[in-house]
């Protein structure tokens, strides 16, 4: 392949990389409180909401007139319900979360690292799975202006347990409300039905509105995982993860929601509507991410009204999220990338699950890989060893014809046909890779499953860390530089260019792509590294070859 072209084609890989993985630094998003301190302040809060915040003298009136279901008022409680894949303590006053632990996941790779909480303490106040009750344009935070009852007790599900059920009863407004929360003992899904009951005489039009209320996910310099609003309607997939704007303006949803979620890419906070004619409302606030997705509704005086909808909270479980409903499998998604990217981490996994490690996983899905373009490459390392014996002719070409393009074009293509040698034969097979990669990219970036996955552990010989979490850089970017070391020995293998510019633009591709691979997964780094080494040993394969079948045809 002719070198302008290389170059070319280097220049477009270049910019092609910039723009995707740019982007996501472009959209980047730009300490917490003590748990107790928090989870008090809300409760007084609360507590003081519900006894100043009494419903108008109408409704008073109103709900006196009405036959109310028996109601004592008592102070907000911890409810702790404990299943094996998390632990959550909700607040009696109104049903709100304070703590969602997930088991199964820690904040860090440190031995002493908590488990990840996905509501955190400042959240708390913000009232996650409240629910936030309108009635002719007047809008009741039931968790803060209300009276609530809890005459259940903490619940524990084991494995074999099904489904149980939290009831909290309230009244806020004049309306009464009775909230049922189911939890699955195999699943981060929790099923709501709400019942309201107009308890005065007056008809009202308004809404029910299902909330979600969570910390930043990711760190928030996190270029490659920012914590974000997603959605998903009948019509397609979007989502928002710009802070600022999330602030300013914030996000406004209708049409046929399936749902609306909170997320990174390896947690979700997600409130599914039952009636898909809802509507979502998502902002950041005091640093809170939060969201709404309400469903109107008429209110007659005395009718008892049923609403539903289901949360899920957890981790971005592939396998869990396909039996979920409303389509929320759609909440890992891959983009452009998705077709490829689910494949291979199908491989992925099929590989771990005999080798129980995911470095090795990834080195085996790259022989795969490798082998499955093994072909194609063979032609394109071929045609490049056939240009390089070209070199020698198109350089005499280039004096002879400097100062006429045209004509050097002209008399180029005539010696690559005299040779039968193809100038894009060396290039064809190398592009239809490049999706591979991004695929593979895309799928180690949002692949759960490599989350504090390790590789080697410790640098050899020390207590270091290293490559202890293949969903993070390299922390000594060891990987990185070897990686670009070994582009460079690529660059050497390959025929050079006859112009000096051209030859140090060559030179400076491993430079380029080591800066951008310093801030990669290191599950990537180990995938495009061992797939240079494979590619130089192939190279070495066919240039071998080379030599022997000009030496035979020599003697």
């Amino acid at each position: 392949m002719e070198k302008k072209e290389q170059i070319r084609l280097v220049i477009a890989l270049v910019l092609s990389a910039v723009v995707i993985f740019g982007w996501q630094y472009i959209m980047a998003p730009s300490a917490e409180q003590q748990a107790e301190i928090a989870r008090k302040a809300a409760e007084a809060e609360q507590k003081t909401a519900a006894l100043t915040e009494q419903p108008s003298t109408a409704a008073q009136a109103g709900a006196e007139a009405a036959s109310a279901p028996d109601f004592t008022p008592t102070a907000g409680t911890p409810v702790t319900v404990d299943t094996p894949l998390y632990t959550a303590v909700f607040n009696s006053q109104g049903g709100t979360l304070e703590k969602f632990i997930l088991k199964n996941y820690r904040d860090t790779i440190a031995a002493n690292s908590p488990n990840v909480d996905l509501v955190g303490p400042n959240a708390f106040a913000k009232g996650p799975l409240g629910l936030i009750l309108t009635a002719n344009d007047k809008e009741h935070h039931t968790w803060k202006r209300g009276q609530w009852s809890f005459s259940g007790t903490d619940l524990t599900l084991n494995d074999s347990d099904g489904t149980k059920t939290l009831t909290f009863v309230g009244q806020s407004g004049g309306f009464h409300i009775e909230r049922t929360l189911t939890f699955h003992a195999d699943s981060y899904l929790i099923d709501e039905s709400a019942t309201v009951t107009n308890m005065t005489e007056t008809g009202a039009e308004g809404s029910l509105s299902f909330t979600a209320a969570a910390k930043s996910m990711s760190a928030e310099d996190d270029r490659y995982n920012p914590t974000r609003i997603a959605y998903l309607t009948k019509e397609k997939r979007e989502e928002m993860d710009d802070r600022d704007d999330l602030k300013e303006e914030g996000l406004s949803v209708t049409g046929e929601l399936n749902w609306g979620a909170i997320e990174s890419n390896y947690f979700l906070f997600a409130v599914l509507p039952g009636n898909e004619n809802s509507s979502l409302s998502a902002g950041v606030q005091d640093d809170i991410f939060r969201m709404a997705i309400s469903e109107k509704a008429t209110f007659l005086p005395n009718v008892a009204k049923t609403l539903k909808a289901s949360y899920f909270i957890g981790s971005t479980d592939r396998e869990m999220l396909a039996k979920m409903p409303n389509d929320l499998s759609d909440a890992v998604n891959f983009g452009w990338f998705d077709v490829l990217a689910k494949p291979l981490l199908i491989g992925l996994n099929f590989f771990y699950d005999y080798i129980g490690n995911y470095g090795v996983a990834i080195i085996l899905l790259t022989c795969i890989i490798k082998l499955i373009f093994w072909p194609l490459s063979q032609k394109s390392y071929g045609s490049m060893e056939q240009m390089k014996k070209l070199q020698p002719m198109v350089a005499k070409l280039r004096e002879k014809y400097g100062d006429d393009k045209q004509r050097l074009n002209q008399e180029t293509m005539a010696l690559y046909k005299t040779y039968k040698v193809n100038p894009m034969g060396g290039c064809l097979p190398m592009i239809v890779q490049i999706p591979v990669f991004f695929g593979l990219y895309k799928a180690l970036l949002g692949a759960v499953e490599l989350r504090h996955a390790p590789f080697i552990a410790h640098l050899p010989f020390t207590d270091l860390p290293w490559l202890a979490d293949l969903s993070a850089k390299d922390p000594y970017y060891i990987t990185p530089i070897i990686m670009g070391a070994s582009m460079f020995l690529q660059q050497k293998m390959t025929p050079s260019a006859g112009d000096p510019t051209q030859q140090k633009i060559m030179l400076l591709m491993p430079a380029i792509f080591t800066f951008m691979f310093l801030q990669f997964p290191s599950g990537l780094v180990v995938y495009w590294l061992f797939n240079n080494l494979l590619s130089i040993g192939q190279q070495l394969m066919i240039a071998r070859k080379s030599k022997a079948k000009a030496a035979a045809t020599n003697d």
